[in-house]
């Protein structure tokens, strides 16, 4: 794993066919205006899906999370998507977010719009609608992930929340969510990873109208641009960095303050 990692952190600081140092191919990269558009719809991709993926993860999981009939079978159907390629996950979803798909077909019975919408485009409006198509393959594994968080919770602290009159929303947010957090960390730094990685779903979706950081790469390094295709990676991979490393930093200083 560290052997292209640092490889490629060497071609983005070489000139091309040399070994002489440079800043050269950061500059050429930062100025290339895809790469705007790249940097922001991966920025944006993030947060929406993530958010989404946690809010209706969530939801999902405290749901399973209740003794029911059929409980089983049910969990056993929210984790098919993720046995789903992501090429025919992609694929499949062109048929409601396309041009004549469902989606539009569904705003205009509703009379949202008066005619069809192009989603495949860069911008809000294209970054809404990769979220959305990575969306129903990720929330799996972030019911997975809370749900196993859920059922470590022991009942006994329920139980005390009821004898000190706390309702469903107040022990929600006193016990569940405190005692949740650990889960709720690795589900949105696996997924937050996953989604500035995003690659295969956003081609089959959009191709080149909606670059992102890793289609940027993949046709820098197709054009036979190693050095800025590598100088690109690496931002990429400083950007999960930077992520990652604020959100544990402010996990731990949020439960140094609650301590």
């Amino acid at each position: 794993m560290f052997v292209p990692v640092f490889q490629s952190i060497y071609y983005s600081f070489v000139h091309r066919g040399t070994s002489s140092f440079t800043l050269a191919n950061y500059r050429s990269v930062i100025n290339q205006s895809q790469f705007n558009d790249a940097f922001w719809n991966t920025i944006g991709i993030t947060i929406i899906g993530v958010s989404l993926e946690m809010i209706l993860g969530l939801v999902i999981a405290l749901m399973l999370s209740r003794a029911f009939r059929g409980r089983g079978l049910f969990r056993s159907i929210v984790l098919i998507p993720m046995g789903v390629p992501t090429l025919v996950a992609g694929a499949a979803m062109l048929y409601f977010v396309g041009f004549n798909g469902y989606l539009n077909k569904l705003l205009l019975e509703l009379g949202i719009i008066d005619v069809p919408v192009y989603w495949q485009q860069s911008g809000l409006r294209g970054m809404f609608v990769i979220a959305l198509s990575d969306l129903w393959k990720a929330t799996p594994l972030v019911v997975l992930i809370l749900l196993a968080g859920l059922e470590a919770i022991p009942g006994d602290v329920y139980e005390a929340a009821e004898v000190d009159g706390a309702n469903g929303w107040r022990k929600f947010w006193d016990q569940t969510i405190p005692l949740l957090m650990p889960a709720i960390t690795m589900a949105l730094i696996l997924r937050a990873i996953d989604a500035f990685r995003i690659f295969d779903i956003a081609m089959v979706i959009a191709g080149q109208a909606i670059p992102v950081m890793s289609s940027f790469v993949y046709f820098d390094y197709q054009a036979g641009q190693v050095n800025t295709a590598s100088a690109a990676a690496v931002i990429l991979l400083l950007m999960i960095v930077v992520f990652v490393v604020a959100y544990i930093f402010l996990v731990e200083r949020r439960s140094e303050v609650e301590r």
